[in-house]
């Protein structure tokens, strides 16, 4: 696929989850995408306007972001630059910068374990089983299931909190969706229902039977929400406008790579990076049954999330080509132009295809059993920077597949 940047208006980047080692990869990927001419348009307003006074092709003006991905998303979006982003990694470590700031670079605070993990305190203490002194300590009639669900009402081990306060007040200086000179849309699932969420610039709160849209919560709200993985953190809670508590979790559980936000908002060209990929057998490594339970658990979500991935690349493609084979039948019958545009623009909208969007999907190759064995929260500076390199090699050779 050649991508014609020069007729593209809008430009979108899609970042997925997967913990810091996702974070690291968009890193990576970003840093290939400038490489190859992207500017990541960012800031208030007024920033926007006076440091991009005009659109130019290969300038993001459209971010969408879930769990990890909402991270890097809302700190694009919010104009930090990516020297600014790779260096407050690097700094949280204990690194020296190893790229330089002008004086005028909008600083990033670090982002430490302790801004990531805070201790669900008082739910662990108020969470033991209460039931341990009774004759019965649950329904026999259950089994384990019964005992753990009586008798473990923990919600995570770990809150956002912290990381919301350290976003709201160290990180976003304007932290309404609304002030905001780009388009930021982040990603999280509602607990309480089955519905994706979407947390972004929206005239007003609405649902439907599948998404909620939400114009209430501020970016570090959304970020917190997005990135609150059960059963690691707990979910976290938002009030709404009538003073109710809403609950989400991480944006990853439900949907797993939003394109269609993009989409539905105008974008023409979708860049999207995610870092989940299984792990294919080679002789180095050798079968994942002998490296125990957590690493084949990691490998059966893997291919849970990958298979929804593909799922949805094949679908697309699938209506593209579709519609291509109607298109052409349409023209070769002479069909006139009038009955031609119609038939097309109620394929168009019955099956959610917009013709001239193209799509790029940048993921690590499955033989980097690097990336696949590296831990999800470590800030290892060591890992982190291998990790950031495989997603600009990822992205670059990606990049040049689709003649950018």
């Amino acid at each position: 696929m050649n991508v014609a940047i020069k007729d593209k208006k809008k430009i979108a980047l899609v970042l997925s989850g997967g913990g810091i080692k996702a974070a690291a990869f968009h890193i990576g990927v970003c840093l290939a995408l400038r490489q190859k001419g992207f500017t990541f348009v960012g800031g208030n307003k007024e920033e926007v306007k006076e440091n991009y006074p005009q659109i130019n092709p290969r300038q993001i003006r459209l971010y969408v972001g879930s769990s990890a991905g909402a991270y890097v998303a809302s700190v694009l979006a919010a104009g930090y630059n990516l020297e600014t982003l790779v260096n407050s990694f690097k700094v949280s470590l204990g690194q020296r910068p190893s790229y330089k700031e002008s004086s005028t670079t909008k600083k990033l605070k670090p982002l430490t374990y302790r801004n990531i993990f805070s201790l669900n305190g008082r739910a662990i203490l108020f969470s033991f089983p209460t039931n341990l002194f009774k004759k019965r300590l649950f329904n026999p009639e259950g089994g384990i299931e019964s005992l753990i669900k009586e008798n473990f009402k923990l919600s995570g081990f770990f809150t956002t909190k912290k990381m919301e306060k350290f976003l709201r007040e160290k990180v976003f200086t304007q932290n309404e969706f609304s002030q905001l000179g780009v388009e930021l849309f982040l990603v999280g699932t509602q607990l309480d229902h089955t519905r994706k969420v979407l947390f972004g610039p929206f005239k007003e709160t609405s649902k439907t039977d599948n998404v909620y849209f939400v114009n209430y919560a501020k970016i570090s709200e959304g970020v917190a929400a997005s990135t609150s993985l059960p059963p690691v953190f707990s979910p976290y809670g938002i009030k709404a406008p009538d003073g109710k508590t809403i609950y989400f979790i991480d944006g990853e559980v439900r949907d797993t790579l939003s394109t269609h936000v993009a989409e539905d908002h105008g974008a023409d060209l979708v860049i999207s990076s995610y870092s989940v990929q299984p792990y294919h057998y080679n002789d180095q490594i050798g079968s994942l049954n002998q490296y125990g339970m957590p690493v084949i658990l990691n490998q059966a979500l893997y291919q849970v999330i990958q298979q929804k991935i593909d799922r949805h690349i094949r679908h697309q493609e699938e209506i593209k080509s579709a519609y291509r084979l109607i298109e052409a039948y349409l023209n070769q019958n002479n069909i006139p132009a009038e009955h031609r545009e119609k038939i097309l623009q109620i394929l168009q909208s019955k099956v959610k295809f917009k013709p001239n969007t193209d799509s790029i999907f940048i993921h690590p190759p499955p033989q980097n059993h690097e990336m696949f064995f590296a831990d999800h929260f470590s800030l290892n500076p060591r890992m982190l920077e291998k990790i950031v390199k495989i997603g600009y090699r990822s992205a670059y050779l990606r990049l040049k597949e689709a003649g950018l």
